[in-house]
């Protein structure tokens, strides 16, 4: 019995050796891929090189980010910069998207200039579209908290009229929120855009109050 058994290994053993020769002999060749099976494999490869061009596209955006934010925070600390507006909120909630050469703040020295213009087709007491303050910076301050969000407040004392602004810049980027608040009225205004150095902000000043 066991010498049988031996025997059938054997057998088995050598059959399973000889089968690639006899496929091969044969001309045997596996089946094409179907078209079902061709599309699924363009599209994994189509889904790798977009995973990869999405990724290095993170990579460059991040890196921009990074530079902006570092050129921001430098500007804020040297009082030499812009905030451009992209939004601006009202007190009673109202939210409008603003041209980013009118409505802006402006920093440079003891001197700072905020013009809200969310009109693009009245001209304004400031001729393009709203108001101008130009005055002078006082009670300035600026901190930075442990997350890396920076607070930059000042008080504009301009001819008349005198306005508190408050202004957060996030962390890894130049985006920012400023809060004016108007010494002669309630009339609270949010402001959300970028931080840019004063140097490279194309910005259109009115005529101030």
């Amino acid at each position: 019995m066991k010498r049988i058994l031996l025997t059938l290994t054997v057998i088995v053993a050598g059959l399973s050796m000889m089968a690639p020769d006899i496929n091969a002999q044969s001309g045997y060749n596996p089946p094409p891929a179907t078209a079902r099976q061709k599309r699924h494999d363009a599209w994994q490869k189509d889904m790798a090189e977009f995973r990869a061009r999405s990724e290095h596209d993170r990579m460059l955006h991040a890196l921009a980010d990074s530079l902006a934010s570092v050129q921001a925070a430098a500007a804020i600390k040297n009082q030499d910069f812009v905030l451009e507006a992209q939004s601006i909120t009202f007190k009673n909630g109202a939210n409008t998207f603003v041209n980013s050469n009118t409505n802006f703040i402006a920093v440079k020295g003891n001197r700072a200039v905020v013009q809200i213009s969310p009109s693009n087709f009245a001209s304004g007491p400031n001729g393009v579209g709203g108001v101008t303050v130009d005055g002078m910076i006082t009670d300035k301050s600026i901190t930075r908290d442990k997350k890396g969000n920076i607070n930059y407040s000042m008080n504009v004392m301009g001819v008349g009229i005198n306005a508190q602004v408050e202004i957060y810049m996030y962390p890894d980027t130049n985006g920012a929120t400023a809060v004016v608040y108007p010494n002669f009225n309630s009339n609270t205004v949010w402001m959300q855009g970028n931080i840019v150095p004063y140097e490279n902000s194309n910005v259109i000043e009115g005529s101030s109050l």
